[in-house]
């Protein structure tokens, strides 16, 4: 236990470092491109020819902001052994041509809400801006970078002698109350200017951005032991991470290890880099073509493949235990979270809750589930999404959570190493099919 305690906080501490490099899904997935890298694996282009070799390391990416991995067997494959997470969260996005002048006196920035936030956690603290620009060139357009990484912003609150109801279940006007100081007056067009000065290009090159605010305080450990993680985008880079470690530490032998993560499935995942896109069914396809294989092998593969859809998970929250469901009540550092629902918002089903309890089961790591009360309304993720486009036996997990979509959320110090070492389990497995309800595990 001790040995396990040990390595669980190695785990913790790059999966902090990779949380506070990931300001949004466009860093994220950079830095799992150089990860990736460094342990051998080989970028692929969408608009290229894909020579690949068994055994061979690749990753593709789309938009900048989506990725897939994969790591073929040096012999034939029969399947595909894919676990999807998404790389986007819950955050203000900045509009075109932003600053607005309020009473001759300040400059805000005019921002608006991408996917369903908690307001409130974002008013009163440092906040920052990144994202990508693109850039006038002598051939087109190109994209870069951009982080301004220091405390630029603020969203400031009215004080309680102005607004006496803000204790009383205030509601957040996104156009009114939501608005980041950037400056005085005397700081008019700053803002471009700062994003030039920071990629080295002049103003009027600058085309267009996709900007975001994010929050500048670092991911932390806390509680007595150090138990528990804080951090921003635990949802749901915490379980990309995970997945992306057990793949790096994984040895397929008959199945392609794939590791899946997509944007945008905060606003519904219908983009083109999102779950709803058919980006994994091409890359699928392409991995076949380039072993010469025909359109009957890829539909016979599908049914030797198991799609695991990691997306982090509710915990039972200490303030208000009423909130959960009676019975299926899932807690931080108690195992990886399975997610059931009766009306298919989660994909896990009897046959596919069972492989996964399998998995755990072989890997010496708790489970635990996670339904809605029966009164009550959740919230869906990219499973069942990437099944209409995708069709395979597909289990819906997750680490259990609290705080989900606040800027700053908390989850448990030990989950993600659990989640890796099933990942690497997985991703050395192989997963065939016997007949609907009835599924061979090749360990």
């Amino acid at each position: 236990m001790a040995e396990k305690e040990a390595s669980a906080r190695k785990f913790t501490k790059k999966l902090m470092d990779f949380l506070d490099k990931s300001v949004n899904a466009f860093f994220a997935v950079e830095n799992m491109k150089e990860i990736l890298q460094a342990e051998g694996f080989s970028p692929l282009y969408e608009g290229d020819d894909w020579k690949l070799e068994r055994g061979g390391k690749y990753f593709v990416t789309r938009n900048g902001s989506a990725l897939i991995a994969f790591h073929l067997p040096e012999k034939p494959f029969q399947g595909f052994q894919i676990i999807a997470s998404h790389s986007d969260s819950p955050v203000f996005k900045i509009k075109t041509d932003p600053e607005m002048e309020v009473e001759q006196a300040y400059i805000q920035l005019n921002v608006e809400k991408y996917g369903g936030m908690i307001c409130a956690p974002w008013l009163d603290r440092p906040l920052s801006v990144a994202g990508r620009v693109l850039i006038r060139t002598k051939k087109g357009v190109a994209s870069k970078l951009v982080n301004l990484d220091r405390d630029l912003l603020l969203i400031p609150n009215l004080a309680i002698h102005m607004n006496r109801e803000v204790n009383d279940g205030y509601s957040f006007n996104a156009q009114k109350d939501m608005l980041p100081l950037f400056s005085t007056a005397e700081g008019r067009g700053k803002f471009k200017k700062l994003i030039a000065e920071a990629i080295s290009v002049k103003e009027e090159d600058i085309l267009d951005w996709d900007l975001f605010l994010y929050n500048r305080q670092k991911a932390c450990v806390f509680g007595a032991s150090e138990e528990f993680i804080g951090s921003g985008r635990l949802d749901d880079l915490q379980c990309a991470f995970s997945s992306l470690q057990g793949l790096l530490a994984a040895k397929p032998k008959e199945s392609v290890a794939m590791h899946c993560v997509f944007d945008n499935e905060e606003v519904g995942s219908g983009t083109k880099q999102g779950a709803d896109s058919p980006f994994l069914k091409e890359v699928l396809h392409r991995i076949l073509y380039a072993f010469r294989l025909e359109e009957v092998d890829y539909y016979k593969a599908l049914q030797n493949s198991f799609l695991i859809s990691a997306d982090n998970a509710h915990a039972v929250h200490p303030s208000h235990p009423d909130k959960a469901d009676p019975v299926n009540r899932p807690y931080m550092n108690q195992g990886i979270v399975l997610k059931y629902s009766a009306n298919q918002k989660y994909t896990t089903d009897a046959v596919s809750g069972a492989v996964f309890k399998s998995y755990c089961e072989k890997a010496q790591v708790p489970y635990q589930t996670f339904t809605n009360r029966s009164d009550m309304l959740g919230g869906s993720t990219l499973g069942n999404i990437s099944n209409s486009q995708v069709a395979m036996n597909t289990v819906d997990i997750g680490l259990a959570q609290l705080s989900m979509h606040s800027p700053y959320e908390t989850a448990g110090a030990m989950d993600g190493y659990d989640l890796a070492e099933v990942a690497r389990l997985f991703y050395s497995s192989s997963v065939r099919g016997k007949g609907d309800g009835n599924l061979e595990i090749c360990f």
